[in-house]
């Protein structure tokens, strides 16, 4: 999820909210088109939420979404790690379609989500009670920012109908972004050395 921006509820679904990513509803492209002119990049259609509808919030959230070799890989493997447990599972599994699932291919527990999450936050050397699956998004928008990489595009990969609702949300995230114009403007007009105050207090 911290390579796409995607809504940790939304790419896993729980039994509350069962209808989150599958791999024929969410059609996830893992090669892209490098001889296309232009190349076509790896991308994952974003059409449908885990609303009771299945419609997304706003129409700026149905969008299609690059995906980051990162991204791609961990695909690849879930793909991998998938079949094999399909295979396991015999007359078993469910076939629900979904990207993340249980072994048995129904839809995740959210108390089993956040325990993985945890486990995985702790083997990284981060501390756990500091972290929760919604800072991905976070760290996300976090990464685009740093990077230099424009408000209003960071809105659109993230889903946001305008830049308003991703400043109120991510404005710690997106400070480096906003501090852009003043470090611009100082080395456009690099302002002289100031004078000690005591050549100022003697001048007044």
């Amino acid at each position: 999820m911290v390579g796409v921006g995607f809504p940790v509820a939304q790419a896993c679904p729980c039994r509350a909210a069962p209808s989150g990513s599958r791999w024929s509803a969410t059609p996830a492209d893992l090669d892209g088109d490098p001889d296309a002119d232009p190349p076509t990049p790896p991308s994952l259609d974003v059409w449908r939420s885990v609303r009771a509808s299945g419609d997304t919030k706003t129409k700026k959230s149905r969008r299609t979404l690059g995906l980051a070799k990162i991204a791609v890989a961990a695909l690849r493997r879930r793909q991998v790690k998938q079949a094999q447990q399909r295979e396991r599972s015999g007359a078993r599994w469910k076939h629900t379609g979904l990207v993340f699932s249980t072994s048995l291919g129904t839809p995740l527990a959210a108390g089993n989500v956040r325990r993985t999450f945890r486990r995985t936050v702790a083997a990284a050397g981060l501390n756990p009670d500091e972290w929760t699956p919604r800072e991905l998004r976070h760290s996300f928008v976090s990464i685009l920012s740093d990077s230099g990489v424009p408000l209003e595009e960071i809105a659109d990969l993230v889903g946001h109908a305008g830049t308003t609702v991703t400043e109120k949300v991510y404005r710690h995230q997106l400070r480096p972004v906003l501090l852009k114009g003043a470090v611009a403007m100082d080395r456009t007009f690099p302002s002289p050395r100031s004078e000690p105050a005591r050549n100022l207090k003697s001048r007044s």
